[in-house]
């Protein structure tokens, strides 16, 4: 088999598993790594330190750092289901999930498919291959990977956009101690003047650069964020609990795909996830809530997380329902917990 028809065979092997997108590139250095490396200068990376460690860094500008042997990395995308698949329901007190939480943890589901690709690589070769993989785990910038694999382009919302699909993508990388025919990188903007994902971001954390400011993003307050949800953001997201798709809902490459998609039936909609009941979030016990989200996305909030959100959205609501919750909530053993509910108890006294 020549190197041309390996790496092809690896591709489909990889679709057959449901990697739709699958390209690969060079363990170079990433083009965006000086702008990754400014960002940090200026803090924009809020309370996640372990992206600024010096080792860390010094990985993710030379991927041979983490694999010396490392001659050619495969690029993977899986995807997930839209959101607007999945229309909110119009009950009231009702909350938001992300769309790539409504299924099983990819953290979880796509690690035994990575080390199923390995497996056949080597049985294709005859020997072991010295690999790597991750998926959102890694030392790496994956979305410049991604787009040096040939697999989209990194929008100005920073999400990696595929122009036949859209975004709704979860990526993941193996490292091969192998050589490999690469695939041409994605050179062309698509983005364009578009600026419709700047504009609908109710807290304006994207940035002229393309990257984000995340102590402003919704998804960093929602979930990587442990400690209170600063005041001046309570009013501006909605109804979201966990993580957030504003700036993929309005890009136009989603609108115009994103419908077509079929995504993996892992990341399908449990009961409940998408759009949960908020009075019923706010009651949930540890037992309850570690119960109802084992394998979930949403355990990385964790129950504190999750409670809390739901009170920074009860907040902005009214009725006799969302009070009780509250008042409850204000009870909790868990000090985090109760000052937003106490905070929301204030708003709700103020709008009542």
């Amino acid at each position: 088999m020549t190197d041309s028809a390996l790496a092809q065979a690896i591709k489909d092997f990889a679709r057959q598993l449901g990697f739709q997108l699958a390209g690969f590139t060079t363990p170079e250095s990433p083009p965006h790594i000086q702008t990754y490396e400014h960002w940090l200068q200026e803090n924009r990376h809020a309370d996640m330190s372990y992206l600024a460690r010096p080792d860390a860094v010094a990985k993710r500008a030379n991927p041979r750092q983490i694999l010396p042997e490392c001659q050619t990395i495969l690029v993977l995308g899986v995807p997930y289901s839209p959101p607007d698949r999945l229309p909110k329901p119009g009950q009231p007190h009702t909350g938001r999930v992300a769309a790539y939480a409504w299924g099983d943890d990819y953290h979880d589901v796509l690690p035994p498919r990575l080390r199923a690709i390995i497996e056949f690589i080597e049985q294709q070769v005859g020997h072991p291959v010295p690999n790597r993989y991750y998926t959102d785990t890694g030392p790496i910038l994956e979305r410049d990977l991604a787009q040096r694999a040939g697999l989209g382009w990194i929008g100005r919302n920073t999400c990696l956009i595929s122009p036949r699909h859209g975004s709704y993508f979860l990526l993941a990388e193996i490292l091969l101690g192998l050589a490999l025919p690469v695939d041409e990188p994605t050179r062309t903007d698509h983005c364009g003047t578009c600026t419709r994902c700047v504009d609908a971001c109710p807290t304006h954390c994207i940035r002229p650069d393309r990257t984000l400011d995340a102590g402003r993003c919704i998804s960093y307050l929602t979930i990587e964020n442990k400690g209170e949800i600063p005041e001046e953001f309570h009013h501006h997201w909605s109804d979201w609990v966990f993580g957030c798709d504003i700036c993929q809902v309005v890009c136009p490459w989603n609108i115009r795909f994103a419908a077509h998609q079929q995504p993996d039936p892992a990341f399908s909609p449990r009961a409940g996830v998408p759009y949960p009941n908020l009075i019923e979030v706010c009651e949930l016990t540890p037992v309850e809530f570690n119960a109802r989200f084992k394998n979930s996305p949403i355990r990385r909030a964790k129950r504190q997380g999750y409670i809390r959100n739901a009170l920074a959205v009860l907040g902005n609501s009214s009725g006799k329902q969302a009070i009780k919750a509250v008042k409850t909530a204000s009870q909790d053993e868990d000090p985090l917990i109760r000052e937003h509910a106490y905070r929301a108890l204030s708003q709700l006294g103020r709008s009542s």
